[in-house]
């Protein structure tokens, strides 16, 4: 009797409507606080959390609990394949609506998969440049390298969430403990002139000594992105390695560019020595090794590797003008060597805005790019950005998709064939 009653409620359609209802009130909720969140934090706020605890809404923080993304839709699967089950009819007058309900259930089970197994990751570089890694948007990590003999270069790396709980961290491929005295998810940077410098320095040691690090505060748009930095001190049973700053100013090859150029009426040469000073190696040394130590993007490793041949931007003819010099854009597209020494592969391949790479389990999009007249003439060197992807489950939505449609359109045509044998007889 008990089994009968979870039965019935898991396989009821007021379930439904319910879970349905909550999801609208979650879309609306989650939508809306994307202005005060942002879309990445509002994303993971309400959509992938079991349970949603406060909301942020028109600058106010509102007291609510709500079923969260994976909740509802972890109940609406159960009560479609409970329902689906119970109700499960195999005769040809039902074959299309289970087709249909298989299909959902698919959908569900997909977006499930997805949201929990994918990873959107970018690729960054200049023609000539060759990359074997991609690179996170919105996910940073310490990372330390040394020199480990006939083993070549040892990386280890600590991901940001660690370093923003804060606290002692241990790691036991590295010989020293690290604290965390400040952690910013967002952060600005400024060059100590000798008439700005209006502070004492975070610290005496590396990057701090030259610039200024200050918390800012998270962004919210979508071209737009937070860049940590945190002030870490290390030490040994021996004793302590000082205060440090590591931040992802000093990691990102785009930033750097950026700083360079932010103090470019100072006149080149000047700016590149800033720039120079920003990216000086940080290292410390401990049990015998030198540790060289930046905050950068989270990188993840391919077995094989893509290099710029040529980066191709194209505009509509006409489009070039005094006001808008860059014209409208036509065509990206990066001419790219992909080598894969395991297996002797070396090709080369193009990618455009409609027709990706797809090559070991890894997508490439064409994302972004600098390049064409406007690059050539102020004497960059073209670059392209490339949006890599992993999706294990990217097929289950056009097989969802296909088995609803093939549901609906059996059980139509088995209607319609009935419809029009009745009216034949009469």
């Amino acid at each position: 009797m008990f089994i009968k009653k979870i039965v019935a409620f898991f396989s009821s359609l007021k379930l439904t409507v319910v879970l349905l209802a909550f999801a609208i009130v979650l879309v609306f909720i989650g939508t809306i606080a994307q202005a005060d969140e942002g879309l990445y934090a509002a994303q993971s706020h309400y959509f992938r959390q079991w349970l949603v605890i406060g909301a942020h809404l028109f600058g106010r923080h509102i007291p609510l609990i709500l079923p969260g993304g994976y909740l509802i839709g972890t109940l609406l699967l159960v009560n479609l394949v409970v329902a689906h089950i119970y109700r499960f009819q195999l005769t040809p007058k039902k074959i299309g609506i289970q087709l249909a309900h298989a299909g959902v259930i698919l959908l569900l089970v997909g977006q499930l998969a997805t949201d929990m197994l994918a990873r959107e990751m970018q690729m960054h570089f200049a023609e000539g440049d060759t990359r074997n890694y991609s690179e996170s948007a919105t996910e940073y990590e310490l990372n330390f390298a040394s020199a480990d003999g006939a083993k070549g270069e040892q990386i280890v790396s600590i991901p940001e969430k660690m370093l923003a709980r804060g606290g002692e961290i241990q790691n036991g491929y590295l010989p020293f403990a690290i604290r965390v005295k400040s952690f910013w998810k967002n952060s600005d940077v400024n060059f100590r002139a000798p008439m700005m410098q209006n502070a004492p320095p975070l610290s005496t040691n590396g990057v701090a000594r030259n610039f200024d690090f200050k918390k800012a505060d998270d962004v919210r748009t979508m071209d737009q992105r937070n860049i940590p930095t945190v002030v870490l001190e290390f030490s040994t049973p021996a004793g302590p390695l000082g205060v440090w700053v590591a931040s992802d100013w000093v990691g990102d090859a785009a930033l750097v560019e950026a700083v360079r150029n932010s103090y470019a009426q100072m006149g080149m040469e000047m700016a590149q020595k800033i720039a120079a000073q920003l990216v000086a190696p940080q290292a410390i040394e401990a049990g015998g090794k030198k540790y060289t130590f930046t905050m950068r993007p989270e990188r993840v490793r391919h077995p094989f590797s893509l290099t710029l041949l040529k980066a191709t931007h194209t505009v509509y003819p006409g489009t070039i003008t005094t006001g808008n010099p860059e014209g409208i854009p036509k065509d990206f597209r990066s001419l790219v060597r992909l080598e894969n020494a395991a297996i002797g592969e070396k090709r080369e391949v193009e990618i455009s805005m409609n027709h990706p790479l797809r090559y070991g389990g890894y997508t490439y999009y064409q994302y972004q790019m600098d390049a064409g007249q406007v690059t050539q003439q102020a004497g960059r060197t073209p670059t392209s950005v490339l949006s890599v992807v992993r999706n294990p489950s990217w097929l289950t939505p056009y097989i969802g998709c296909a088995m609803v449609g093939a549901g609906l359109v059996i059980q139509f045509m088995y209607h319609l064939v009935g419809f029009i044998s009745k009216q034949k007889k009469k």
